[in-house]
């Protein structure tokens, strides 16, 4: 070999071990760190809906059921956008804007979605109602709802580790009352690839209606979802079970699964108590034969499995038990939903033919017939035919009255109600999220409203590894109490201001600290609302800017809303201004904002006092007095900016009921020092309704005499004087009694005037008004016994 080949082949051997150590370097790089080998944290994506006002016929719990599960996923770290009473086209672009948002979040996202409201089935598909849907035959459908699987089909095309879909929506509708009917509840589906569906109620089935605050389903989730560690698939098999706890077994839901990837909504920490279902006797459960089982613990057994076999297996070993009833009814509308699913995938003529050979008067009686019409075929088969034979057989006669029935309700008292699950099953729930308190009602176009935040156990743990959204209150704070916007409660009973405001000063009662803090956040209130879509947020917003009276009524059954800043907000900063914020009208006087932190204002109180509270939250919070004898003389003391007044300056309150006892005594004689009292020197309404000049308040009293010079640098509004009245109250024949008193007394001294000071409107003011002459004392004290008569 020739040196040169030989200086080669060593050359291209030192190449290959270079570049072999350098994959076997990369290779430890990614061994050592999976994480980053794998990409960027988790993301975590949702879609909220709640349709509650439909002209159809409204609904009591979807949107506070779409509030509660918007709030558990945020605190779950889910990066959530949602609306209430979605009309067709609102609905559309909603969906169309979250899979924009989902697409591009990247193939780490995990997807969320939660619609709640009415669903329909038709000719094997399930549909979502707008709330202006009018469906008066079963043709209306496709037409006015839409399409459940079109949407789940785009979320498992979109390159992610997977989308839950949940459907609410199985409920007994008012749409199609026509003599051919829809046939009741949700139709029996197979979820997508690495994807997991979800109904309210199992498939035929409807839920029973509730008046609220939350529907048991929705209360029922949210409780398994805080539950730290479980997996998915646990988390809505307890769901099942405890739903049928909180509705007796009138209530059964239903999931099917193909996700792939694991998941957890929280984690468990270490300081964790003992379990009292763990994954061993989880899978125990599952695993040992039903007729195992006393027949108690059996029901439950086949509930928790939630198969047909499971079922089946029940009624062999327990034919007579007292859920038997109930177990058949489950079995006839599963039985039933398979069939009509096999059928519908077939669609052919022959199909048809063999679900209504089997049954009959079926609830899908009429899509089959509906179906055989499109196909151009006869209703009755041919003599020559044969019918299919499905997986499943065909239903023995104590099963055809259950799917005889226009609609399968579980909660007859034929059926048997179910009793409590043993906790080998499934343990009892927290105590503070047995009974939920109804959230506020929601105050913007289309926002969903927002309960109070029940915080989850201290060993519960948010997810790691995970990417939560920016501004998520509830995520940072999963172990505190919400109790507004803008204010946290946590576990020592300090307020927290997200926003970074200063906590309220100290000495102040809980709910004035309360109330300051929610002064002091302003445009932080957006922090633990759920972020509109953008189509939405940009179509409320138009609304509110064209006709803000209107707006309010733009959905049956909306609450008032307050107008828009001039700009929309996007994401989860979208700011839903505090009322007299950025320009925002403020309420009426005796009316509440629709916020539970918020200070209840007191009818009569000036609505000048939340500036005030911006720049001092202690005197902000205090209680403010009604004015000097507001109650007693009524008609003649008209309030602060009622019937054309002038409203007091910021920063100044009306007088309280200290002041007014104050002023009734002779305290226009000097103060010890030869110093006047500012507070009882204050003039008061009189019955020509001119009006009060604002005091100063009684925390500025209770800290110390001030001098009249200080009193005037700390109150530049005294320069607008209104005009004197004397002459007019010189001619009243009955005049106020505190002005009869203010007359009486002597007038001040000159050496207790205020000496000169160095702001001229102040001493103009002072010249202005000279102490009354004492001719005017006479003429008002005629009448009286022994003085001339009053001219």
């Amino acid at each position: 070999m020739s040196p040169l080949l030989s200086m080669m082949g060593l050359s291209f051997k030192k190449t290959i071990w270079a570049f072999l150590a350098t994959i076997l370097v990369l290779g430890g790089i990614a061994a050592a760190n999976p994480a980053e080998a794998q990409g960027s944290a988790e993301k975590r994506m949702a879609l909220v809906v709640g349709n509650a006002a439909y002209k159809a016929g409204a609904l009591p719990t979807p949107a506070n059921d779409a509030g509660l599960i918007a709030q558990t996923l945020q605190a779950a770290g889910f990066d959530v956008i949602g609306a209430r009473d979605l009309d067709q086209n609102d609905l559309r672009d909603a969906m169309r804007d979250f899979l924009t948002k989902a697409n591009a979040a990247g193939p780490n996202t995990v997807v969320f979605v939660y619609l709640a409201g009415y669903g329909v089935q038709y000719q094997g598909d399930n549909y979502f109602v707008p709330v202006d849907a009018q469906m008066a035959n079963a043709t209306d459908v496709p037409v006015q709802a839409i399409r459940i699987s079109d949407f789940t089909k785009s979320l498992s095309a979109l390159n992610n580790r997977g989308s839950i879909v949940v459907l609410d929506a199985a409920r007994a509708n008012p749409f199609v009352k026509s003599d051919q009917p829809l046939a009741g509840g949700l139709a029996l589906v197979d979820p997508d690839t690495n994807q997991l569906i979800a109904f309210n109620a199992a498939p035929g089935t409807v839920a029973p209606q509730e008046a609220g605050p939350y529907g048991s389903y929705a209360h029922a989730l949210a409780e398994m979802i805080r539950v730290g560690g479980l997996s998915l698939d646990d988390v809505f098999d307890r769901t099942r079970l405890r739903v049928s706890d909180l509705t007796k077994g009138a209530e059964i839901s239903w999931d099917a699964s193909k996700f792939k990837n694991a998941f957890n909504f929280f984690d468990r920490g270490p300081d964790a108590p003992a379990v009292a279902v763990s994954t061993a006797d989880a899978v125990a459960n599952r695993t040992k034969p039903i007729r195992d089982f006393d027949e108690r613990d059996a029901y439950f057994a086949a509930l928790d499995r939630d198969t047909l076999q499971g079922y089946e297996d029940f009624l062999a070993a327990y034919p007579d038990d007292s859920m038997a009833r109930r177990v058949r009814a489950i079995v006839a509308a599963r039985r039933e939903a398979i069939t009509w699913r096999e059928t519908w995938r077939d669609d052919t003529p022959q199909a048809y033919w063999s679900y209504l050979r089997r049954y009959p008067h079926g609830p899908h009686m009429w899509d089959a017939r509906r179906r055989l019409e499109h196909l151009e075929a006869a209703l009755e088969p041919p003599p020559s035919f044969a019918v299919i034979e499905y997986d499943v057989p065909p239903p023995p006669p104590p099963e055809i009255v259950y799917v005889d029935r226009p609609v399968l309700y579980f909660d007859d008292a034929d059926f048997g109600y179910a009793p409590p699950p043993p906790v080998v099953f499934l343990a009892p729930p927290p105590p503070d999220f047995v009974v939920l308190a109804p959230p506020q009602p929601a105050v913007d176009l289309y926002v969903l409203p927002a309960p109070i935040f029940v915080p989850v156990p201290a060993w519960v743990e948010p997810p790691r590894d995970i990417a939560p959204p920016e501004n998520n209150i509830i995520f940072n704070n999963i172990h505190n109490t919400v109790v507004n916007n803008t204010t946290v409660i946590n576990n020592n009973n300090t307020v927290v201001n997200e926003n970074g405001a200063a906590p309220a000063a100290p000495g102040l009662t809980t709910g004035q600290k309360l109330a300051g803090a929610a002064v002091l956040a302003g445009a932080g209130a957006a922090a633990l609302h759920v972020a509109l879509p953008p189509s939405v947020q940009k179509k409320a917003a138009v609304l509110q800017k064209q006709n803000p009276a209107a707006a309010a009524k733009a959905t049956p059954g909306a609450a008032p809303a307050v107008a828009p800043s001039a700009q929309p907000q996007s994401g989860n900063t979208a700011a839903h201004a505090l009322p007299g914020a950025n320009g925002q009208p403020l309420p009426a006087a005796g009316k509440l904002p629709g916020n539970p932190g918020a200070a209840q204002a007191k009818p009569g109180q000036a609505p000048q006092a939340a500036p005030n509270g911006v720049h001092n939250p202690a005197v902000a919070t205090q209680p403010v007095q009604p004015c000097a004898n507001a109650n007693a003389n009524a008609n003649a003391h008209a309030l602060p900016g009622s019937k054309g007044q002038p409203l007091p300056p910021a920063g100044n309150l009306p007088a309280g009921k200290g002041q007014n006892q104050i002023a009734k005594t002779p305290a226009p004689q000097a103060a010890p020092g030869g110093k006047p009292n500012p507070v009882a020197a204050a003039p008061k309404p009189n019955a020509h309704g001119q009006p009060m000049k604002p005091a100063t308040p009684p925390a500025a009293v209770a800290r110390a005499p001030v001098k009249p010079p200080a009193a005037a640098k700390s109150q530049p509004h005294v320069a607008a004087a209104p005009p004197r009245r004397a002459p007019a109250a010189v001619s009243q024949p009955k005049p106020a009694p505190h002005v009869v008193e203010q007359a009486r007394a002597p007038a001040p001294k000159p050496q207790a005037q205020p000496r000169p000071q160095p702001q001229p409107k102040v001493e103009q003011q002072a010249r202005r008004q000279p102490p009354p002459p004492p001719k005017p004392q006479e003429k008002r004290k005629c009448g009286a016994p022994g003085l001339p008569a009053c001219h």
